[in-house]
């Protein structure tokens, strides 16, 4: 195992066996996002991205929850917010969209997959990163709850987008507008989990599902993200254009034929990666 180094022991990064776990490191905080662990984060999935030895990312959270979201002492102007010139509107507004396409978009648009693992509650700008994640599993324990309408905001980093994505805008609504909790039993029925275990097996089951995908052919799993990314904004005929030319592209690779080859002897494929 290898321990990179994100600069901050708010974020932890473990790279083994392909699998690199990134653990949000503010327990006493509910792995709170801030100043510090956020752009950790940020820099952590670019370096990723770029590492031959990293085959999928697992984001999780330290203690008992995923990410309660942005660090709600530090709104609204609060005593213990920094004091700082007051940007215009659109200086707002432009810093925003640069801290959220270097985070929830390159997440979503990550050449690796992706799982977020929620041993509890994912909120607000936590639920989001859980949600730009290309798989989610949680602890049967765990809950999200999008908590914008608790303090008077209406959402960031891609929330709203992913979650109607997954279920649809009249669930996205409610759960939005209410921003009431769902159960990790919920979040399975609505289609926002892909598994729920105990908490105990969490981890045991978060490591076998990156394992598989890590062992699996790595330039094919990365044009099926690419093409199901695409399904949701594209028609159907750019679509089948551009899953032709990824089709042919897997088709030249030694994953491929290695695969051919397993099928035809009756065993598992063995997939090369660096070393």
């Amino acid at each position: 195992m290898a321990t990179l180094d994100t600069g901050t022991n708010e974020l932890l990064c473990d790279l083994s066996e392909g699998v690199a776990t990134v653990t949000l490191n503010k327990p006493d905080k509910r792995n709170a996002l801030g100043d510090v662990l956020t752009p950790a984060l940020r820099a952590t999935l670019l370096a990723l991205e770029a590492d031959p030895r990293c085959d999928v990312v697992v984001i999780t959270g330290a203690g008992r929850a995923f990410c309660a979201g942005g660090d709600v002492s530090g709104m609204g102007g609060g005593a213990t917010a920094p004091k700082r010139p007051k940007p215009t509107a659109q200086e707002s507004v432009r810093a925003l969209i640069h801290k959220q396409e270097t985070l929830t978009l390159r997440l979503q648009e990550l050449a690796k997959p992706t799982i977020a693992a929620l041993p509890g509650p994912a909120a607000g700008a936590g639920l989001s990163i859980a949600l730009a994640c290309d798989l989610r599993i949680m602890a049967d324990s765990a809950f999200i709850t999008t908590a914008f309408a608790n303090i008077g905001l209406s959402g960031d980093y891609g929330g709203s987008w992913l979650l109607t994505q997954l279920v649809g805008p009249a669930i996205a609504k409610d759960l939005y507008m209410t921003a009431r909790r769902v159960s990790a039993a919920e979040c399975l029925q609505l289609g926002i989990a892909n598994r729920v275990t105990t908490a105990d097996e969490l981890p045991t089951a978060t490591q076998a599902l990156a394992r598989q995908l890590a062992n699996g052919p790595r330039t094919a799993l990365r044009y099926m993200k690419e093409n199901i990314n695409r399904a949701i904004t594209a028609d159907f005929k750019t679509c089948l254009a551009m899953e032709a030319d990824r089709m042919t592209r897997c088709a030249a690779t030694e994953d491929h034929r290695e695969a051919v080859r397993a099928f035809m002897e009756k065993r598992p494929p063995q997939f090369q990666r660096p070393a």
